[in-house]
């Protein structure tokens, strides 16, 4: 290869040799190196070839902003071709109209011409026969006679369907509904489509020809959908009407695409003449001309005025690139789900236009953003619903939550987020396997939900922080959780019949849990207090019964005698049951050997008596309070009515001195460590108690009375 030749030719040639397609990079590289001279033809040979690169290059870009610009001009004529297109149907439209017009007028001057005739076909006439697709377009005066005979035939629509001047009967015809989930016959109805809207009636039962209104759907909000036959389902379309859809079965294929083509050429046609009634609109206005004037200073001042342009003549800049591809950009962010980006452009666009006035241009741009608004809110709302995957804790609704939040959307963002929650604390919930001791459950239910709850306060207060307004629904929110969770718990603790020192254990854990929300400032033992009030009453007073049988039992079977535990290590084993009662004593009730000196249905009763005082306190709250102290007294007063009896009835002075050592050992000792151990628990004294002991005085003073302590 020659590295002397000129530019042109030259550059012309290593051209041609670049593009052949036997190129081979290497061996060109080889075969110039062997050829050259040195360093110097080796930078010329160089130069050469960048020169080349940045020529192509140049080129590259010429082309595609020549077929850029050549595919915006095709899309513009494409545009007016089928603008053009719907000028035309609508011309052929009104032909098609005049043309029938005159048919009908040439029908009206036979009748008149003929009257048998005209009243034959008079008679014969019905107008909600259905229409043919080819007789949609009526004319006006036929039109309005048809919408007449509507309002009189169906029933209450005339007050939701006024008469107007543009609106006519375009299609009718008898449907059958179908349920859209079961396919199931729901009721036969009658379709009205007018030039706007779409009526739907029911036939009343006892009137031939006669409706009753059901729905009204305006043809804006309407799309058509056509369902593919499945036998014996067959010849159905489905019409959507946000947020609800409804298919309707015609009498045979032909009605079938008959109503299909009228629906859409119906839409279309108003479609259309919106547009025109807009284009109309916009159109600007001519403004009044002034008086003349004779004043020769108007001139002057007229001067000056043109001088000072005005604020309204203001024009807005909307020539900026980034304003132009807003709205693409605003689409590409939604769709690669740039969320934070899209509000970005939002922002920049809200501050730009902040201090502009609002001219049509500006309107027009705010109405094409605005579609892009509802679509990223939408995506957002789909980000935060339910049947999007639960994991990632509430941190991971903090991307669409913030989002929102910045699109002025709080309170929606507020209810999204907290019911995504709620949905997530019940799934944890209900994915618990109930196995094991009901105490383990629990255990693991309370971490589960005060955890939950404890993560979505902490989430909620760094998403919403400048929103109090949304402080009150997460307050709404934690209640109604709340009382999922006693369902939960009450339906394994209380539902399951568990003991009662299960049941207060159970409920100390709950407790326990609710407190570590109180590190957020949220308090909700209140709440649980009032969703178990009616549980722990029922336990409390379902145990005092079982007390109150037991001791009835034990009573019955009284034979009064003194108790030989048989072995020391037994006697050891009471004395620290008694002592844990409360009891310190006991000890001189005690005899020689493994004797104690009372009876064993007195220390059965003691025992079981302080047993519920314990577990009770365990569960007590103020709400509470009335509850355990009757049920105190009624067990009492069942120890005390048999003492008493049994003192009054005895006849053997030895089992007598021995009954009143035990009614000793109950009112002296058992009845001041009850109510001293309520008082303890509960924070004051229970005068009920304290009327029952100085009661139970009056028959130690006389155990000879007759009278019976109550």
């Amino acid at each position: 290869m020659a590295l002397s030749l000129g530019e042109g030719g030259g550059g012309s040639r290593l051209r041609r040799q670049l593009e052949s397609g036997g190129f081979a990079a290497g061996e060109y590289v080889k075969q110039l190196s062997q050829q050259s001279d040195g360093d110097r033809d080796l930078q010329e040979h160089r130069q050469r070839i960048q020169a080349l690169s940045e020529e192509t290059a140049q080129s590259l870009k010429r082309n595609v902003y020549q077929n850029y610009r050549q595919f915006i001009e095709t899309a513009r004529e494409i545009s007016y071709l089928e603008s053009e297109m719907y000028q035309l149907s609508h011309i052929l439209t009104e032909q098609k109209g005049i043309m029938e017009a005159v048919t009908q007028a040439l029908l009206l001057q036979a009748d008149r011409d003929d009257p048998a005739l005209g009243a034959r076909r008079a008679a014969a006439a019905d107008p909600f026969l259905p229409l043919s697709a080819k007789d949609a377009a009526a004319n006006e005066e036929g039109r309005q006679r048809t919408l007449t005979t509507l309002l009189e035939k169906v029933e209450g629509c005339r007050d939701l369907l006024p008469e107007s001047p543009g609106k006519y009967l375009v299609y009718n015809g008898d449907l059958v509904e179908y349920d859209a989930d079961h396919m199931a016959q729901i009721q036969r109805v009658h379709a009205f489509l007018m030039n706007d809207c779409l009526l739907v009636a029911t036939a009343l039962p006892n009137r031939r020809g006669a409706y009753r209104y059901d729905a009204l759907y305006p043809l804006d909000g309407l799309a058509v959908v056509n369902v593919k036959d499945n036998p014996p389902m067959k010849d159905m379309f489905k019409l959507l009407m946000f947020p609800e859809s409804r298919i309707f079965q015609a009498e045979n294929a032909k009605i079938k695409k008959e109503w299909l083509e009228v629906l859409e050429e119906t839409k279309r046609n108003r479609a259309l003449s919106e547009k025109r009634r807009l284009e109309q609109e916009a159109l600007p206005r001519p403004a009044p001309t002034p008086p003349e004037s004779t004043n020769p200073f108007d001139e002057d001042e007229e001067e000056e005025e043109e001088d000072e342009p005005s604020a309204e003549e203001e024009v807005v800049d909307l020539s900026l690139e980034w304003i132009q591809e807003l709205p693409e950009d605003l689409d590409v962010c939604i769709a690669q789900r740039d969320f934070e980006g899209a509000v970005d452009l939002l922002d920049k666009l809200n501050e730009y236009l902040g201090d502009k006035p609002v001219s049509q241009p500006v309107k027009e741009l705010r109405a094409k953003v605005d579609e892009r608004v509802r679509q990223l809110t939408d995506v957002l709302v789909f980000e935060l619903s339910p049947d999007r995957s639960l994991r990632g804790g509430p941190r991971a609704t903090r991307r669409a939550v913030s989002q929102l939040i910045r699109l002025g959307q709080s309170t929606k963002a507020c209810e999204l987020f907290l019911k995504n929650r709620a949905a997530a604390v019940q799934t944890a919930i209900r994915q618990l396997r109930i196995e094991g001791a009901t105490l383990l459950y629990i255990h693991k239910l309370c971490h589960v939900f005060f955890t939950s709850l404890l993560e979505t306060a902490r989430e909620f207060e760094t998403d919403f922080a400048g929103n109090n307004g949304c402080y009150s629904a997460f307050v709404v929110w934690a209640r109604s959780s709340m009382r999922m969770f006693v369902d939960a718990f009450s339906k394994q603790v209380f539902d399951s019949k568990e003991s009662l020192s299960t049941a207060a254990e159970c409920v100390k854990v709950a407790k326990e849990h609710c407190k570590q929300l109180s590190e957020i400032g949220l308090d909700l033992t209140f709440i649980i207090h009032a969703l178990l009030v009616k549980d722990i009453k029922g336990a409390l007073q379902s145990y005092k019964d079982i007390i109150i049988e037991a001791t009835k039992h034990r009573n019955s079977e009284e034979m009064w005698r003194k108790m030989n535990l048989m072995t020391p290590e037994a006697l050891g084993k009471l004395r620290e049951e008694m002592r844990s009662c409360g009891v310190g004593n006991f000890d001189q009730y005690t005899g020689d050997d493994c004797w104690v000196n009372l009876s064993y249905t007195v220390v059965a009763f003691t025992k079981q008596t302080m047993a519920f005082l314990e577990e009770a306190l365990k569960l007590y709250f103020p709400e509470l309070h009335m509850v355990l102290l009757e049920s105190l007294v009624e067990i009492i007063l069942v120890a005390v009515q048999h003492v008493d009896y049994s003192l009054r009835c005895e006849q053997d002075p030895e089992k007598k001195a021995f009954i009143r050592q035990n009614a000793s050992f109950l009112y002296e000792t058992v009845l001041p460590v009850v109510e001293k151990r309520f008082e303890e628990g509960v924070g004051k004294p229970a005068k009920q108690l304290q009327d029952l002991r100085n009661a139970s005085r009056l028959m130690r003073v006389n155990p000879e009375s007759t009278t019976s302590v109550v």
